[in-house]
């Protein structure tokens, strides 16, 4: 069966059915080198600029007034495959970019091309850079370890997210 044949609903409702399907569980199905998860913060921080949308935190508190909204990304439900299909694909009719430079150019993206973005109301921004694969799963690995299913930030949680204690840390009570 050809990808091209099927609608393009049917084809995003099943990636997504398999991008919330293990929730949060299996997320740390390999240990994390804590290299790569340093990698992932500095590409959150830098390259990708995520947390103009999602907070340092990634508690959805942005650090740009004039950025969108972003999700809480400690409270989401999507497991590893759903967090990098986010990333690659960003989210249809929403303001969460898709950093494959070639995401919607091909249908590789929810079975979508740039011409079937025209029909929804609200239009995907570009990213603030495109990203490779290994930078998405180093992304990924970040989220996984310090962010997704990690509850609200407080002062303990801020002094291990950076390795020791910070100026941002002092706004949290000990």
């Amino acid at each position: 069966m050809r990808l091209r044949s099927l609608s393009g609903a049917p084809v995003a409702a099943a990636i997504i059915a398999v991008a919330f399907s293990a929730g949060a569980q299996g997320q740390d199905q390999k240990p994390l080198d804590a290299a790569d998860v340093a990698d992932g913060m500095r590409l959150y921080q830098q390259k990708g600029n995520c947390q103009t949308c999602h907070g340092w935190a990634g508690d959805g508190r942005k650090t740009d007034s004039q950025m969108p909204d972003g999700a809480n990304l400690r409270d989401t439900k999507l497991n590893r495959a759903g967090l990098v299909l986010t990333i690659k694909c960003g989210r249809l009719n929403s303001q969460m970019p898709a950093f494959d430079k070639f995401a919607y150019s091909d249908g590789r993206c929810y079975g979508k091309t740039q011409a079937d973005l025209k029909s929804y109301p609200t239009r995907m921004p570009d990213p603030p850079a495109t990203l490779q694969q290994r930078e998405i799963d180093l992304i990924t690995d970040f989220l996984i370890a310090k962010i997704v299913g990690k509850g609200p930030m407080n002062h303990a949680k801020c002094v291990e997210f950076w390795g020791s204690e910070t100026d941002v840390c002092k706004e949290f009570p000990k």
